[in-house]
């Protein structure tokens, strides 16, 4: 039996093709959610541009039919837009009578399931509009097309137990022939089944079906810094393999993932030349509450946001001497051409070719901003994208619907992309019990 879905404001601001993803099922946008997105057009944010997308689509669709009777849908659906009336809201117990937009939605929504025999369900991201559903006695659901488990995110690593010669084998040639059902650049733990002391780790390559070697850095680390476990080998050789054009580094706060990739840019673009420049990016989301706006030009206003990426890049550059002198900053690596920080607000729109791009914290962006930064991908360049999906400071994304596991999801079968999953912290020991008992 088709249902009818209703959707909240928040559902069509988060994904304005959400119209189109209920299968054959009837879709119903109150006239209230019409309302409340015309609030939004002018911003000059993702929500902005979200709202201006749904308006122009249902523009388009009210050129085929009209939207109060209903216009059918590619999928076998239809989208029909629902008048709100004085009396619905009456029916609604006091406390919810009040005059409010979201009292307004759940009042048709209320009404429509009076109407109609079938199954009404209720989309919202809103938890306590979802409550207030369920109080009523109306089904109320999360819109969950993106989203994915946070529990069952990939790893990017697995484990082959071999025997004791294909383990000697892959040291011995310095790869191993290796067929199953492995992912393009997993990183597998090669087991000697006899004994597991005996291991040997490598990086799968689907198109040969081999287990290949992984890249080691100069033995003098790359600026500095050496892989201290094995989850940070698996980062440096994605970092520092220009055949893997999108890496995405997961773990908790202090495993490394900013610091190992602005130490691999570095050094793929300054050491290398492999590529023209180091672009490093974040999302501005503040932790708490904000301070507000910022004086001064658009580096000064960057500099608070920007600022853990300069922490990360000066220590790279040992610019602080025994007396705690500054020697020299970051702003010898901008003079000289080979960095540039930048804040995502400006990336749309532009096409990068030949950069190696770091985007910090991208926990904090939504699946359709991580394919806007993706897809400003030229010739040559390397995205790398870093974050701690919990840790998210965007109160319209959680760690199951943010951008980056997302991506994650997305592209674990391509052969163009890696990734790893960092689990052991090595900022400092306070920082990794902290990170574990907080």
């Amino acid at each position: 039996m088709k249902k009818i879905y209703i959707l909240d404001t928040n559902v069509l601001l988060h994904d304005p093709e959400a119209l189109f993803k209920f299968e054959d099922n009837d879709v119903v946008v109150p006239i209230t959610v019409i309302e409340e997105i015309d609030r939004f057009k002018k911003d000059q944010n993702e929500t902005g541009r979200n709202a201006r997308h749904i308006s122009r689509i249902l523009d388009g669709m009210r050129a085929k039919h009209r939207l109060t009777e209903g216009v059918p849908l590619d999928t076998g659906g239809s989208l029909k837009v629902e008048i709100y009336r004085e009396e619905f809201i009456r029916k609604l117990p006091p406390e919810l009578q009040n005059d409010r937009g979201d009292n307004r939605i759940l009042a048709v929504a209320m009404q429509l399931k009076e109407q109609c025999d079938c199954r009404v369900v209720f989309v919202t991201k809103d938890t306590n509009l979802r409550i207030k559903s369920d109080a009523l006695g109306l089904a109320a659901e999360d819109f969950e097309s993106d989203k994915v488990s946070i529990d069952e995110l990939y790893s990017g690593t697995a484990q082959a137990m071999l025997s004791k010669e294909e383990v000697d084998t892959f040291y011995g040639q310095g790869f191993l022939d290796l067929s199953g059902e492995y992912l393009p650049n997993q990183f597998l733990t090669l087991v000697d089944e006899a004994n597991p002391s005996h291991t040997a780790i490598g990086r799968y390559n689907k198109a040969q079906q081999k287990v290949l070697p992984l890249l080691r850095p100069p033995k003098d680390g790359l600026w500095g810094i050496h892989a201290r476990n094995r989850e940070q080998q698996f980062a440096f050789d994605l970092l520092l393999n220009e055949d893997i054009q999108l890496v995405t580094l997961v773990g908790k706060a202090g495993t490394g993932k900013t610091l190992l990739a602005i130490a691999a840019g570095l050094h793929k673009v300054s050491d290398e030349g492999s590529y023209a420049r180091l672009l490093v990016s974040r999302p501005v989301f503040p932790m708490g509450k904000d301070l507000g706006f910022l004086p001064g030009d658009i580096e000064e206003k960057l500099a608070p946001w920007m600022q853990p990426i300069f922490d990360n890049v000066e220590l790279l550059l040992g610019n602080v001497d025994e007396r705690g002198k500054r020697k020299r900053g970051y702003k010898e690596l901008v003079d000289l051409g080979f960095l540039e920080i930048e804040a995502l607000t400006y990336i749309r729109g532009r096409s990068i070719p030949r950069q190696y791009l770091i985007v910090d914290e991208a926990q904090n962006l939504t699946p359709h901003e991580i394919k806007t930064i993706v897809t400003r991908a030229g010739e040559g360049t390397k995205i790398v994208l870093t974050g701690d999906p919990y840790q998210i400071d965007n109160p319209y994304v959680d760690s199951s619907s943010n951008g980056l596991s997302y991506l994650v999801e997305k592209f674990k079968g391509q052969e163009l992309s890696g990734h790893v999953i960092l689990s052991k912290g090595e900022r400092s020991p306070l920082a990794e019990l902290a990170a574990n008992l907080l």
